[in-house]
């Protein structure tokens, strides 16, 4: 791994030598996950089985605890294996993690949850849906919950669910109109009504079968609603940089795929590699300058999250952290692709995968739009 100096932590470390031993068996797995929009079903049950995704639990409720730097940092060499798997078990580090840290839960519930995911629990939260477009534009959900004498029962269809065959629980927005209020619902996979659509088929990404979830009549009990949106005030997330970390990781699988291409070919119209050619090198000295300004702003600001008490401190490097990582990624595989030349795209090479995997990115949370306007409100005393 790239910059090993900025690697202090145990956790760090323990979990990198771990991710060490089964790079190879990932990686084996990423060509038919993709070709097949496959769940990386394997790959998964080897993070729950070694504890993975104890990693953001606090140890408070028997987890790891993790920070986000921690986090982020082996979450970019999760990512660099395969960027399938890392998304895909990245969104049950960040829920998970944003849960314990914000107490967005009763303590009941926390706890009594905490347990189900030291038995192995993997969480989501669904709440895109066709017709509101990303959930960060606020737009009220079609999903309806309806309280009866029995708790509530939930109706509605849920897109983007990344990791739906894998999840345990769903935690899925609705709309309430009887208290006018937009709430989430913990649903569990095997309640009665709970259909996952098998409809993912998509350029990029495809091995996370980010299928649509469909409720229909779902009843769960009382306390299965555990939240209200925005009933604890706006605060910045930074377990949510789990995903320009797994971008980050992908790049740098781009860049290293190159960088050992233009040291090993040797066309009979040159004397040494590719390597020697001075476009060459100044293409991977651009790519590698790239890799650095994303990796260190990243980094640091994982690293300032985890270690200020100042919100306001953490807004815009939270929000730039994304857009940044994912522009100058795309530059970094769009250079290592022109290195490689036109056998970047045979379906045999990585590179191919990597570069639509990184354009899936693009529609992560938060949008481009968004972090901009967000970061000018804040630089202009907006909000």
């Amino acid at each position: 791994m790239k910059d090993s100096a900025l690697i202090h932590t145990d956790i760090q470390e323990k979990w990198i030598a771990k991710l060490n031993t089964v790079k190879d068996k990932f990686r084996s797995h990423a060509v038919y996950n993709d070709q097949h929009s496959r769940f990386p079903y394997e790959n998964i049950e080897w993070l729950v089985n070694e504890g993975y995704t104890l990693l953001t639990l606090p140890k408070a409720y028997g987890g790891e605890g993790a920070s986000v730097e921690d986090m982020v940092i082996i979450q970019t060499y999760l990512g660099s294996i395969d960027g399938a798997t890392a998304l895909s078990i990245g969104w049950h580090l960040s829920v998970v993690g944003q849960l314990y840290e914000q107490k967005m839960w009763d303590e009941d519930m926390l706890n009594q949850f905490a347990e189900s995911i030291i038995n192995g629990a993997l969480v989501n939260r669904a709440v895109s849906e066709a017709e509101t477009g990303s959930p960060t534009r606020g737009g009220r959900p079609a999903t309806n919950a309806i309280k009866n004498e029995n708790g509530y029962i939930l109706n509605g269809v849920k897109t983007f669910t990344s990791m739906s065959k894998g999840l345990t629980h769903f935690i899925v927005s609705a709309y309430d109109e009887t208290i006018e209020q937009v709430g989430f619902y913990l649903i569990e996979k095997d309640t009665p009504g709970v259909e996952i659509a098998d409809n993912w088929n998509m350029v990029g990404m495809r091995a996370t079968e980010s299928h649509d979830l469909i409720l229909n009549d779902v009843q769960i009990p009382e306390q299965n609603f555990v939240e209200i949106r925005g009933a604890g005030g706006k605060k910045p997330n930074g377990w949510i940089l789990h995903i320009p970390s797994t971008y980050l990781g992908i790049a740098q699988a781009a860049r290293d795929y190159a960088v050992d291409f233009a040291k090993t070919y040797s066309p009979n119209s040159i004397e040494g590699t590719i390597g020697d050619i001075t476009t060459v090198q100044q293409n991977i000295g651009k790519m590698e300058s790239l890799l650095l300004s994303a990796r260190h702003f990243l980094w640091s600001t994982a690293s300032l999250y985890s270690n200020t008490h100042s919100d306001k401190a953490i807004w815009n490097e939270t929000s730039a952290s994304k857009v940044l990582v994912m522009n100058q990624g795309l530059e970094v595989i769009d250079i290592a692709m022109r290195i490689v030349g036109a056998k970047s795209l045979e379906m045999e090479r990585p590179l191919q995968r990597y570069y639509r995997d990184m354009r899936a990115g693009l529609h992560n949370p938060p949008m481009e739009d968004m972090a901009y306007t967000n970061i000018a409100k804040s630089v202009l005393d907006r909000f």
